[in-house]
């Protein structure tokens, strides 16, 4: 019976060795898995947790409720009033059969030129929000957009979670990737996608003073993790399902099912009495 009881409080001592080992592993993998993940884990079709709103350190993490049948999707009343009071919108007009294209752009994965391709063809004009490593590595991607006639978005220099960082942080990621583009292109940007959809008063104070304008969306689906792809089908399905009036439509310029089913979702919006809005209509 003693050599149980020994044996028993030697597992008991190496289970309080292990177990904080295996935390501190734990916590140290999230964020550079994080990192590395590549896509916006918050993008999600239901109503994020709701967040305090009442001081510019508080985190709004954007999310929404689909529609359906043309419905307009259900957003969390006070993320949508903090959005809007600091000047940021998430969707168009609602009175108008119009929607609008928008691209993030974390890093080519050799598609981009396919939507491109797809965006001329059908003469559609999209929004492209850039990361300042995308610039670095896709200069003349960006040039052909601009060349297109698209718009070329701010989506920050390294794709922080931008209302963890304090001001100068947060001013300096907007400005660091808007003075590359400015030095490649000549010209600045003017509209701004927070990364992973989290913002605060404090960032959107910040946008509004850089001449910014914050464009959320009014339609997302998990279309970022490149080997979880489903075909084109799925994507054509999932996009054409949740059509509204005023849409900003998310999608990932990383996913092939996105430019596979691309040009269909095109048409099939415009058989649905549709069209595709300008930029500039959301920059107002």
């Amino acid at each position: 019976m003693r050599t149980v009881k020994i044996s028993k409080i030697s597992k008991i001592s190496k289970l309080y060795v292990i177990m904080p080992v295996i935390l501190l592993m734990a916590l140290i993998a999230y964020p550079v898995a994080h990192v590395f993940h590549g896509g916006d884990d918050r993008y999600a079709s239901e109503i994020t947790e709701e967040y305090e709103v009442s001081t510019s350190g508080s985190v709004c993490s954007w999310g929404l409720k689909r529609g359906r049948n043309g419905s307009v999707p259900e957003v969390s009343k006070r993320d949508a009033e903090i959005l809007l009071s600091g000047g940021g919108l998430y969707i168009g007009d609602i009175n108008e059969n119009k929607m609008y294209l928008t691209f993030d752009e974390g890093y080519e994965n050799g598609l981009t030129e396919q939507i491109l391709d797809v965006l001329k063809e059908e003469n559609v004009r999209a929004i492209f929000f850039i990361t300042g490593d995308y610039l670095k590595r896709n200069g003349d991607i960006v040039r052909r957009m601009l060349e297109e006639g698209h718009e070329v978005g701010n989506h920050t220099m390294n794709h922080f979670s931008m209302p963890g960082l304090d001001p100068v942080k947060c001013e300096s990621e907007i400005l660091e990737l808007d003075s590359l583009f400015f030095e490649e292109f000549g010209e600045h940007m003017r509209m701004l996608r927070p990364p992973k959809g989290e913002y605060n008063a404090q960032v959107l104070g910040i946008a509004k003073k850089l001449n910014y304008k914050c464009i959320m969306w009014s339609f997302a689906y998990k279309d970022w993790l490149t080997n979880e792809q489903k075909g084109a089908e799925y994507a054509y399905k999932t996009i054409t399902e949740n059509f509204h009036n005023g849409a900003v439509l998310l999608l990932h310029a990383v996913s092939e099912d996105n430019a596979g089913a691309l040009s269909s979702v095109i048409k099939e919006a415009r058989k649905q009495g549709y069209e595709f809005g300008s930029p500039e209509d959301l920059s107002r």
